[in-house]
C-alpha cells in the first residue's frame, strides 16, 4: 500500500532562506514597496515563484494597515430601504475589491456612536446611513472615524462625502398630487424625531402650506415601521382627513392593513401615500402610491465618494438625489 503526504505550503521563511534575505525583506517585496534594491527584489520574486509562494492576504493587509473592508451602520436592517442602500454599497465596493461589514443599531440613537467607532476600528472606512444621533455626537464621530461618508444626513463639513435623498422634493410631489385630486385636509404620520429626513419632510410640509394656503395638515409622530402605521389608524380616522402622507412605505402599508380590517375604503374614504417605493408597495391591496427613491444609487454613489476620499482626492461636496411619483391605486379624489 502506498501513501502520499500532502505537500507543505511554502512560507515566508522558506522564501527568505531560498533568496538568502530576511523575512522583512521578503515582506517588503511582496507588498510592492520600493525600498529594496532591484537585484535583491528580483531574487526574492524568483524564489517565491520557484516555491509557488502566495502571501497571506490577511497578513498582507495587516502589514499595510488595511483590511479591504468597509463598515456600513444602519438604523434598522429590517427596513427594505436600508437593505437597498446596503446592496448598492456592497456591489460598488466589491468592484473595487472591498467587502462590507454591517452594523444595525435598531433605531437607537444612543447606540450609534459606540457602534460607529467600533466598526471603524475593524475596517478601512465607514458609511453611516441616516444616523439618528444628535449633531454634537455626530461631530465627535466624524472627528474619530475618518474616512467616513454619510447617507441621508447632511452636515456643514464638505470634506465629508455625503449623499442624500431630497425628501423635501418627494413630499412636494405628494402634496401636489393630493391637492390636484382635490384633497384639502391631510394627515402626516411622522417618523422618528431624531431622523434628519423626517425634518426635511416637515420643512416641505411647511412650504406646501405656504404654497397652498387652503390646505390643513394634521401632524403626528408615529415611527418608521409597519406596526406604527397599523396602530395609527384610529387616530387618523378621528381627524376627518381625506388623505394620509406616511413617513415611509412601511408606515403606509401598516396603515393600509388596519384600514382593510376596519373596512375603510381606500381611496374611496381615505387616500394613503408613502415614500421610498419599496418592493412591497406594488403588491399591496390596493397598490401603494409612493415616491420612488434611487435606493441602490444612494449606496453606489456614497461608495464612489468614499473611495475617492480614501484615495486622498479632494472632496466633491454633497450630492442630492430626487425621486419620482408612482401614482397607484391607494390615492384618488376625496369622497363627495
Amino acid at each position: 500500500m502506498s501513501s502520499t503526504t500532502p505537500q507543505r505550503r511554502a512560507t515566508i521563511a522558506d522564501v527568505a532562506a531560498r533568496a538568502e534575505v530576511s523575512r522583512a525583506t521578503v515582506s517588503r517585496v511582496m507588498n510592492g514597496l520600493s525600498t529594496v534594491e532591484p537585484g535583491i527584489a528580483e531574487r526574492v520574486r524568483a524564489a517565491a515563484a520557484d516555491l509557488s509562494y502566495r502571501p497571506s492576504e490577511t497578513a498582507r493587509n495587516l502589514s499595510l494597515g488595511r483590511t479591504h473592508t468597509v463598515a456600513v451602520v444602519v438604523p434598522d436592517l429590517g427596513n427594505p430601504m436600508f437593505q437597498a442602500i446596503l446592496r448598492g454599497v456592497t456591489r460598488a465596493a466589491a468592484e473595487d475589491g472591498y467587502r462590507v461589514l454591517v452594523g444595525d443599531t435598531q433605531e437607537s440613537a444612543a447606540a450609534e456612536m459606540d457602534a460607529a467607532i467600533e466598526a471603524r476600528r475593524r475596517c478601512d472606512a465607514l458609511v453611516l446611513c441616516a444616523p439618528r444621533m444628535d449633531d454634537d455626537r455626530l461631530a465627535q464621530v466624524l472627528g474619530a472615524t475618518a474616512p467616513l461618508a454619510l447617507v441621508n444626513r447632511v452636515v456643514a463639513d464638505e470634506d465629508v462625502p455625503q449623499v442624500a435623498m431630497d425628501y423635501g422634493q418627494a413630499i412636494g410631489l405628494i402634496i401636489d398630487h393630493l391637492e390636484g385630486w382635490g384633497h384639502r385636509h391631510l394627515v402626516y404620520l411622522g417618523g422618528p424625531t431624531a431622523s434628519a429626513s423626517n425634518r426635511l419632510r416637515i420643512a416641505a410640509l411647511d412650504a406646501a402650506t405656504r404654497r397652498h394656503p387652503e390646505l390643513r395638515i394634521d401632524r403626528f409622530t408615529t415611527g418608521a415601521g409597519l406596526e406604527d402605521g397599523w396602530s395609527s389608524a384610529d387616530l387618523v380616522m378621528g381627524t376627518g382627513a381625506t388623505a394620509v402622507v406616511a413617513y415611509n412605505d412601511l408606515v403606509a402599508l401598516g396603515l393600509l392593513s388596519r384600514l382593510r380590517e376596519l373596512e375603510v375604503a381606500v381611496p374611496g374614504r381615505l387616500s394613503v401615500v408613502g415614500v421610498d417605493d419599496i418592493p412591497y408597495a406594488r403588491f399591496s391591496d390596493p397598490t401603494l402610491t409612493t415616491v420612488s427613491v434611487p435606493q441602490d444609487e444612494l449606496g453606489a454613489a456614497v461608495w464612489r465618494r468614499l473611495h475617492h476620499a480614501m484615495d486622498g482626492l479632494p472632496p466633491e461636496g454633497p450630492l442630492w438625489l430626487e425621486g419620482a411619483l408612482q401614482a397607484r391605486e391607494s390615492s384618488g379624489p376625496p369622497a363627495r
